[in-house]
């Protein structure tokens, strides 16, 4: 039993995430060794509570220091040289710097962390405090903001409704000089109806904000990952973008018959574990994905999900390997469903910003899967990012990220990128 647990338990890498398990342990020691039960404290709680902050608030500015070299030896090109690499070596990129004590102060005025002595900081506060810290590092500097769109802007397989308070905070974005974007896993080719049909309550809500045409003009939508681009016009609606204004030339050489090799062995790979785990579900193929999808009223286990994702992922490699050619993909957990998508939000989110003229540490993406079977994933090589869970975080952090906008009011408006902006470097 115990044999059988440690192999499961080395299997549960795609669940964690190292950054956020290195603050909790660091977070974990002074709880440990300070916290005591009430009947055991000579002392008062706020005596303790002032301890612990002092003590949670020192680890966090050390590790602000631990961020700040790991910057310095990044811009070297020597991040596998920093002291965050050698605790953390799964460590990427930071494009800002990171206020975390600040950040901590603020979860704690909110949640009372540092007052608890049976419960320590969770994955959950860390979390929260990694979008507070980023939030405001970016504020100042912020021309794009993209979103993904089901668990994230509204409820999985929703539409984005009209009462949403999220539409209010959204226009509030672009009228503030940002780039909005929703990069979106949903691909209905260059059907703008059905985009602006999944969007129709923010749509409207831009109808009825007296948006200005440049500042409608500033809002876009990436579906299928990175393959089909939509600008929203002074109608507020959605108008299809051709591959060859956008894409770079790397991006629009992906073979036709590579596409079809990785889309074959997905179909076939994702078939199969229906087929070993008697899954009732559909198997669906689009032009550039391959889907399954439960039927209505199943619920599909997440263990299920993950194990569709994680063997496709291998098949799909060892495949490309042994056919000698490499072209981007994701595999990802869709909460309830499993995709294969050509093409990532890495690389939407990088179009983007080339299209747009944003730099990394200008661009923020928020999204809810970041887990290493997310399609949100890998954006944090392309940008910084905030990580919910659902559409009322994203409402909450969006309005700590507009009251930082609101304090930077000589933001100087983005230019609109220029068509010859989206040729290759």
């Amino acid at each position: 039993m115990t044999s059988s647990y440690r192999i499961n338990y080395q299997l549960r890498a795609h669940k964690r995430d190292p950054f956020i398990e290195f603050i909790k342990g660091m977070l974990l020691t002074p709880f440990t060794l300070h916290s005591k039960p009430r009947y055991e404290d000579t002392q008062s709680v706020s005596e303790t509570h002032d301890q612990n902050l002092k003590r949670y608030t020192e680890i966090m500015a050390n590790i602000e220091v631990l961020i700040n070299e790991h910057i310095v030896k990044q811009n070297q090109g020597l991040a596998d040289h920093s002291q965050l690499f050698r605790l953390i070596p799964s460590i990427g990129s930071f494009f800002t710097p990171l206020p975390l004590k600040d950040a901590f102060l603020q979860a704690n005025a909110k949640h009372s962390i540092a007052a608890r002595r049976f419960v320590p900081p969770s994955f959950n506060d860390i979390r929260r405090m990694l979008n507070t810290a980023q939030a405001s590092a970016i504020a100042p500097q912020l021309k794009l903001i993209t979103f993904d769109g089901d668990m994230t802007l509204y409820d999985d397989g929703k539409d984005f409704a009209k009462d949403s308070e999220l539409v209010l905070l959204l226009i509030e974005l672009l009228r503030n000089n940002l780039y909005v974007a929703i990069v979106t896993a949903a691909g209905y080719g260059n059907a703008h109806i059905k985009y602006e049909s999944r969007l129709s309550g923010l749509l409207e809500g831009f109808r009825q904000s007296q948006l200005t045409k440049e500042q409608l003009s500033r809002f876009y939508v990436l579906g299928g990952e990175c393959n089909y681009l939509f600008q929203c016009t002074e109608y507020c609606r959605l108008q299809y973008i051709p591959e060859e204004t956008y894409q770079p030339q790397e991006m629009r050489a992906w073979r036709q018959d590579h596409i079809q090799s990785l889309l074959d062995e997905a179909f076939k790979n994702i078939q199969q574990c229906v087929d070993d785990m008697k899954l009732p579900v559909s198997v669906m193929r689009k032009p550039k994905a391959v889907g399954l999808l439960p039927k209505p009223g199943v619920k599909i286990f997440r263990e299920q999900l993950d194990e569709c994702v994680l063997s496709t992922q291998a098949s799909i490699l060892e495949h490309q390997h042994a056919h000698n050619y490499t072209l981007p993909f994701c595999v990802f957990n869709g909460g309830s469903d499993v995709w294969v998508d050509i093409g990532n939000k890495l690389i939407g989110v990088q179009v983007l910003q080339h299209f747009l003229g944003a730099a990394p540490s200008e661009t923020l993406h928020v999204g809810d899967q970041f887990l290493s079977t997310g399609n949100d994933y890998a954006t944090r090589r392309a940008c910084c990012t905030l990580w919910i869970v659902n559409p009322e975080e994203t409402n909450q952090i969006l309005i700590e990220l507009t009251q930082l906008l609101n304090q930077h009011p000589n933001r100087s408006s983005p230019k609109i990128a220029a068509e010859e902006s989206v040729n290759e470097n």
